[in-house]
């Protein structure tokens, strides 16, 4: 009668050793997820800025309020893990105890959503956000590194030279603008 749950939900011909190699087989199968990705990394990213700068007829400068979407899924465990990202906090590990999850739980939701590993997912935002950062405030490139979760001056050279080949100074210099400087405020 201990396994009276397996008949419950399989049905009496689903013996023990059954359930076990389904369990085995499903640990074993590689992840290949057969429906589109609802969500863009572009769709799902939480600007980290609060105004942006704007000229009147006479030239003058004022800050116009921001109202950034922070809630792009729907999905209340998603929305959160973006708002996190985006203030810098990327620990997943920390995230998941919030809500009772495993770390393969939220890597399965962001595949799911997204069509990308976890890990990449978080890297590629965490990088689009340092970017952002780059571009449009003269923070420091601690505080960059700092504010887009990888952490480190260091982390953020490693990452910016793996994936781009690129110094976060000369990724700076790429992405800005004439008149970037300044155009938003955290």
């Amino acid at each position: 009668m201990a396994d009276s749950w397996i008949f419950c939900i399989f049905g009496p011909e689903f013996s023990n050793c059954e359930l076990m190699s389904y369990y085995a087989w499903n640990r074993r199968r590689p992840r290949v997820y057969n429906g589109t990705p609802q969500w863009s990394l572009d769709a799902l990213f939480i600007s980290p800025f609060t105004a942006k700068r704007k000229f009147d007829e006479d030239g003058v400068p004022h800050w116009e309020k921001l109202s950034p979407v922070t809630a792009p899924t729907g999905i209340i465990v998603m929305d959160h893990f973006l708002r996190r990202l985006t203030a810098g906090q990327g620990k997943v590990d920390e995230f998941c105890l919030i809500y009772g999850l495993r770390v393969e739980d939220l890597d399965s939701l962001i595949y799911i959503l997204t069509g990308m590993p976890g890990y990449k997912f978080r890297l590629a935002y965490q990088l689009r956000l340092a970017d952002e950062l780059l571009r449009y405030t003269e923070l420091s490139l601690h505080d960059v590194a700092k504010r887009s979760g990888l952490g480190t001056h260091s982390n953020l050279c490693v990452v910016l030279g793996k994936y781009l080949g690129l110094t976060p100074t000369g990724r700076r210099i790429m992405l800005r603008r004439p008149g970037d400087a300044g155009r938003y405020r955290l």
